[in-house]
């Protein structure tokens, strides 16, 4: 295969940052460079010596230029980033699913530190981080100010040490301390069991390493005790993305051979490429295809994939791949919208840039970008309702983020409108004093969107939601 598959990287869902984004590593520089702008840079290296003779104290000519480059590329969109000699070393970390922290997956909202999901198993899964809670103190540093790769740098640290985070919960209307042990976080990326006879239900938290052979020993397991599936239920929900090899082999598995999986397009040459459901796009190992264990039973059984807001990035293009090939029923709510790849390059030997370089599309050529996958079937997260979704931050909610490619982005009143609703409805539920909204119990019988997807699988009538609302910005006539 002509482009190199290297792809290394995960961290992110919005800007998540120590933990999970679809990213490619590679080192391959561009083959030509534009003219630089030589008076431009001529005033960069002026404001430089003027800052290091003029400036009231010594300043470290090191830091300034990491400076200078993290602010430089930080201005382009949430996902680019410089990481210097600590940051490098925790984003390679991460593509093993490994690293010392407290587990959860963030974003930045209101220059507050945003749980975007706990990692289930983790410390802050054990205390009881939910996601949308809002992080504004880490010890006692205020949040506010600081960027989410420096937020990230003070929750990690060594194993066995403590941290207090102080935790804004909206819905509740309050605030509290948390202190949390870190730890070595082994994620768990796979879950899987047999519901009922004849229908299972496998559950992603994150594309990592491992999650392929994990997830192939999955269903190994769940087809020993069912030999005769009726159904399947892949669920999506709070999957911030991680490897796109390993979005590829999932979707793969669902796929006939060597149809489109997921596109990429951008400057680079090596940036517009096609992915294909083949194992030259997805095994690690020349001749080793982790899926030739997997039943061929798998490639017809009616398959139904859960998704929410915080779906992202891999995630989506797997849910996307399925539902344009029409292999699967897609149900829940509108995903995420992280549809940009991010290259990341060495700039020596502990230190490296991530840059946004490409788009992804789905298989038909729709943009994931600050749209996500509309569910077929819209469904609440509980029977009572999506409550507070519309309060919940999407790709296209976050400033300076990349548009969609497909049209020009336009304010939506219905969206605006709902939005509105939900903050007064939030309002008068706070009043009320604190209201405990525990997070659906994944896998139960009490876990409502999961019952709706098995109702899905049997013919039988779902409670769609109605009062979701579509987010995009996009020119309607795209569509």
């Amino acid at each position: 295969m002509s482009h190199k598959l290297k792809i290394a990287g995960w961290i992110s869902v919005g800007a998540l940052a120590g933990a999970l984004t679809t990213v490619s590593l590679q080192t391959v520089a561009r083959g030509s460079l534009a003219p630089l702008p030589l008076e431009e840079l001529q005033q960069l290296a002026a404001v430089f010596g003027m800052v290091k003779s003029d400036y009231v104290e010594p300043v470290d000519e090191k830091k300034l230029i990491q400076d200078a480059i993290a602010g430089m590329v930080s201005s382009l969109d949430p996902h680019s980033q410089y990481f210097d000699k600590k940051s490098f070393k925790e984003f390679r970390e991460g593509t093993s699913g490994r690293f010392v922290g407290v587990g959860i997956e963030i974003s930045q909202e209101d220059g507050l530190v945003k749980v975007v999901s706990p990692i289930e198993g983790s410390p802050a899964f054990r205390a009881g981080l939910k996601p949308n809670d809002l992080i504004t103190k880490i010890d006692d540093t205020a949040v506010k100010g600081l960027t989410l790769n420096e937020a990230v740098k003070r929750m990690r640290g060594e194993p066995n040490t403590r941290v207090m985070l102080t935790i804004f919960r909206k819905e509740e209307n309050r605030t509290f301390p948390v202190t949390i042990t870190r730890e070595e976080i082994k994620t768990q990326s796979v879950k899987g069991k047999v519901i009922e006879p004849g229908y299972a239900w496998i559950r992603l938290t994150q594309f990592q390493e491992r999650t392929v052979d994990d997830f192939v020993r999955k269903m190994e397991e769940i087809y020993k005790q069912e030999p005769h599936l009726r159904g399947l239920v892949l669920d999506l929900r709070n999957d911030p993305g991680g490897l796109l090899d390993a979005a590829v082999a999932v979707s793969a598995a669902f796929l006939p051979e060597n149809v489109v999986v997921v596109s990429t397009n951008g400057q680079l040459a090596e940036s517009k490429f096609i992915y294909r459901a083949a194992p030259e796009y997805y095994q690690r190992r020349a001749g080793s295809d982790p899926l030739r264990r997997l039943p061929a039973e798998l490639k017809t059984v009616p398959l139904v994939v859960l998704v929410n807001e915080g779906s992202a990035s891999a995630s989506e293009i797997v849910a996307g791949a399925l539902q344009d090939h029409h292999r699967a029923t897609v149900l829940g709510s509108q995903t995420f919208g992280k549809g940009s790849v991010q290259t990341v390059r060495p700039l020596g030997p502990d230190t490296g840039l991530k840059l946004t370089t490409a788009r992804y599309y789905t298989p038909t050529g729709k943009s994931i970008q600050a749209r996500g996958i509309v569910p077929d079937v819209l469904v609440d997260e509980a029977e009572e309702g999506n409550v507070f979704s519309m309060l919940r931050t999407r790709e296209a909610d976050l400033e300076k983020h990349l548009s969609s490619g497909q049209g020009p982005e336009v304010k939506d009143p219905a969206r605006e409108k709902a939005r509105d609703e939900a903050r007064k409805r939030a309002e008068e539920e706070a009043k009320k004093g604190p209201v405990e909204r525990k997070i659906p119990e994944y896998g139960t019988d009490k876990d409502f969107q999961l019952v709706q997807a098995l109702n899905q699988l049997k013919g039988r009538p779902v409670l769609v939601s109605k009062t979701q609302v579509i987010e995009d910005k996009s020119d309607k006539k795209e569509n």
